[in-house]
């Protein structure tokens, strides 16, 4: 058994923020599946917003947020970040990270985005994410108080409820996780007085996705088993342009190249988004996902183009350097001919519920980033308040931690059985994970993707049904590898979007069901929670 103060399963910006705050009077162990690089954040292309110029305002960003929420953000919430945003920004830059500079009289250079009413995305070019990354994974590696495990994989959380063999009277207690060593194939028992899921979203659930191998919703999925409340998990957001290419895994073309005039054209060449959109190319990411969708339903094509062509070399070369070098390698010369671009699932606007400090409904369990649901997103997050979203969490889970960690190392402790494996078996054939795994993403694509049916719900979760006996009794039939913690994951996480997808009856932000074309406040005003039920 290991012991530690403070257990981090995930090594985004959340993650990393979270551990430098909490060391200060706190011994952390941040756990990661594969390296610490190896996140979302890594991949965040756009950048942070924030209000910071002086030609902005607190209430455009507030307005902006909501509307692009589609009437389920906590309003409450949305302030609080927005009016905090400028600051954590801030401290990034104190921390290392190095945004591009503004001319004149302005701090920094700002963006534009779609759903956004000014400027006022924060960049290191087309590689924010991976800037935040680099600062912050430097401090954590400094830092002594820090233990990162790199190659180690949450299997599931320790639960008070378990070790005593008895319902609790209120809520649970989280204990820790056990945790796959993927080096030596071992399962070990972490325990800790804190527990924080970090662990991004779930875009491995879906066909086509812009996330990193390791999005299959483990965080979700280990909260959801352990009997935490999630929620809004039927808003998966779609990424609206995303690279066309066979010999390119999911590589997204920025928000912010519309930003700075790309348009979307057909294979004729023609602009379409005012079809469909009055806000055109800069509407919401749910409004261009289904335009897209739409136009490509209609003409039969593969893809639409993004034409940025109107822009100069140098510019596209200085303002958007992945970007570019990336199609030019591929044979696309942006500053020559459009960018063939679809659709792919990008975002979890749910995740687990947490309140305004990042608490779940676990006692001791707190979730942040992507894997939480804090009613700043609603039905439809706006570009680039994911980044803000993880740090400000981040800033305020380690202040309540802080001001309650007499109370909480005063708890009393309870025995902790360690792994048992009992009669599971090494799995000789992979294809047992592997079919399951197609058929879940297939599945997922064709029947729960940017438009949906009632008559495809109730056909998709019929053909789950199987798919959800057969992973469960390979979990106790078989050794764990991280394929199989990894689909089962998955199929839990599909499960549970479908889920709450049939439950909402209405058209509302990322959720758009062709039987309730129309938006519901009388009846869907509010968020879809999931809970397990006891006889699951």
């Amino acid at each position: 058994m290991f012991l530690t103060d403070i257990l981090i399963i995930g090594s985004g910006v959340a993650g990393l923020s979270f551990a430098l705050k909490v060391s200060s009077f706190a011994r952390v162990t941040l756990v990661t599946k594969k390296q610490s690089a190896d996140s979302a954040t890594n991949l965040a292309q756009g950048g942070i917003a924030a209000v910071l110029s002086k030609h902005d305002r607190l209430e455009d960003h507030i307005q902006d947020t909501l509307i692009s929420g589609d009437g389920l953000c906590h309003h409450e919430i949305v302030q609080s970040v927005v009016e905090e945003g400028a600051d954590r920004v801030r401290e990034l830059v104190n921390l290392g990270v190095t945004f591009q500079r503004g001319e004149d009289d302005e701090e920094f250079d700002l963006g534009m985005e779609g759903g956004h009413s000014a400027r006022r995305v924060a960049h290191a070019k087309d590689m924010t994410g991976r800037e935040i990354e680099r600062a912050l994974l430097t401090q954590v590696q400094d830092n002594k108080r820090i233990e990162i495990l790199e190659n180690h994989m949450a299997v599931d959380l320790l639960l008070e409820s378990k070790t005593k063999k008895k319902r609790p009277k209120g809520k649970d207690r989280c204990l820790g996780a056990y945790v796959l060593n993927r080096t030596t194939g071992e399962v070990e028992t972490w325990r800790a007085r804190i527990t924080v899921l970090c662990t991004g979203g779930s875009g491995k659930v879906y066909l086509y996705t812009t996330n990193p191998d390791i999005a299959t919703g483990d965080g979700v999925a280990m909260a959801y088993r352990a009997g935490a409340q999630v929620a809004d998990l039927e808003f998966v957001q779609f990424h609206p342009t995303c690279f066309f290419n066979a010999k390119v895994k999911n590589f997204l073309i920025s928000e912010a190249v519309r930003g700075e005039g790309g348009i979307l054209i057909n294979k004729q060449g023609q602009p379409f988004m005012r079809q469909y959109d009055e806000r055109g190319d800069l509407a919401t990411r749910d409004a261009v996902a289904r335009g897209i969708d739409t136009e490509m339903k209609k003409s039969g094509a593969d893809c639409v183009y993004l034409d940025i062509t109107h822009k100069k070399r140098d510019f596209l070369e200085q303002r958007f350097p992945t970007i570019y070098g990336t199609c030019k390698k591929y044979g696309v010369d942006i500053s020559q001919e459009p960018i063939p671009v679809v659709p792919a699932a990008h975002y979890m606007c749910g995740g687990v519920l947490t309140d305004k400090w990042g608490l779940s409904s676990v006692n001791n369990l707190l979730a942040l980033g992507e894997t939480a649901c804090t009613g700043l997103h609603g039905a439809n997050r706006l570009a680039s308040n994911s980044l803000l979203e993880a740090v400000i969490f981040a800033h305020k889970a380690a202040q309540w931690v802080k001001k309650n960690w007499s109370e909480i190392t005063s708890q009393k402790s309870c025995h902790i059985e360690d792994w048992r494996t009992g009669r599971a078996q090494s799995i000789e054939e992979n294809v047992l994970i592997s079919h399951n795994w197609d058929q879940v993403r297939r599945l997922m694509w064709n029947y729960v993707g940017i438009v949906r049916t009632k008559k495809r719900l109730q056909l998709v979760e019929r053909r789950m049904r199987p798919i959800l006996i057969e992973t469960k009794e390979h979990f106790y039939d078989y050794l764990l590898t991280p394929d199989l913690i990894e689909l089962r994951n998955i199929v839990l996480m599909a499960d549970l979007i479908i889920k709450s997808a049939s439950l909402r009856r209405e058209s509302r932000g990322l959720h758009y069901l062709l039987d309730y074309p129309e938006r519901d406040d009388i009846l869907f005003s509010k968020d879809t929670i999931l809970e397990k039920s006891t006889n699951e």
